[in-house]
């Protein structure tokens, strides 16, 4: 597969776990869940493999410290996952070829859908390819919102949604694949006029479909492998969907 960069997000508190530890360090099924995501990412192969840290960063590093491959860029607030992606820059100002983000807290994601996402994304010589899934109960995510013709609009958040918005059942993962050459442009032009104040990734893909890219959409086979972990219960979802 051709040049790739791997970013990983994993700064977060993740205030619902109820506990002082990084949620990407919570532990399924005896290991930490960021534990799942790299290895996933390290069997791409990648150029360049990253994992932005911010809440409590010395431990996440220490506790990913036996992946040699891995890089770190520092968050140093938590502002919105286009912020943290922004935190890349310095290490990837020098990339040429597609950039795919991943999350810490979406441990179940498996090297299948990652490489189909990434031959699709090539094949459709798309800016930007997000990973999407439908559920039938898509509370908390963020809704994909198409145009008639099926092509992408743009990305709601849930606290900013419509009540029509929030009766679509395809969201996204949060899983993502940019062309390198757009990425970090867009994210200077992401506004945080939100519900909560933050740069979201999310709002690059509006800003990339009004410049006229193409923006695309792969929809994993198994939900599954994109239901994240916010609380201690889809914690224990997870583990029961592991067993």
């Amino acid at each position: 597969m051709e040049n790739i960069g791997i970013v990983i997000l994993a700064a977060g508190k993740g205030t619902r776990m109820r506990s002082e530890l990084p949620k990407v360090l919570h532990a399924l099924k005896g290991k930490p869940m960021i534990e799942y995501t790299i290895e996933a990412a390290s069997q791409l192969n990648p150029r360049k493999l990253i994992l932005v840290v911010g809440y409590k960063k010395d431990d996440v590093i220490q506790a990913t410290s036996k992946f040699h491959n891995l890089e770190y860029a520092i968050q140093t607030e938590q502002l919105g996952t286009g912020h943290a992606v922004k935190a890349t820059q310095p290490l990837l100002k020098d990339f040429e070829g597609n950039i795919l983000i991943l999350l810490g807290d979406v441990p179940l994601i498996s090297l299948e859908t990652l490489t189909n996402l990434l031959r699709f994304h090539a094949d459709k010589k798309a800016a930007c390819t997000v990973l999407t899934a439908v559920l039938d109960v898509p509370f908390n995510y963020g809704r994909i919102v198409r145009y008639h013709d099926g092509s992408i609009r743009k990305i709601v958040e849930e606290k900013d949604a419509t009540d029509d918005e929030k009766l679509i059942k395809e969201i996204n993962s949060g899983i993502m694949v940019f062309d390198g050459r757009y990425l970090f442009d867009v994210l200077d032009q992401i506004k945080n006029n939100n519900a909560k104040g933050e740069y979201y990734l999310t709002d690059a893909i509006e800003i990339l479909v009004n410049k006229g890219y193409k923006v695309c959409a792969f929809t994993a086979t198994h939900s599954r492998e994109v239901l994240g972990v916010n609380t201690p219960e889809q914690l224990m979802e997870l583990e029961s969907l592991l067993d």
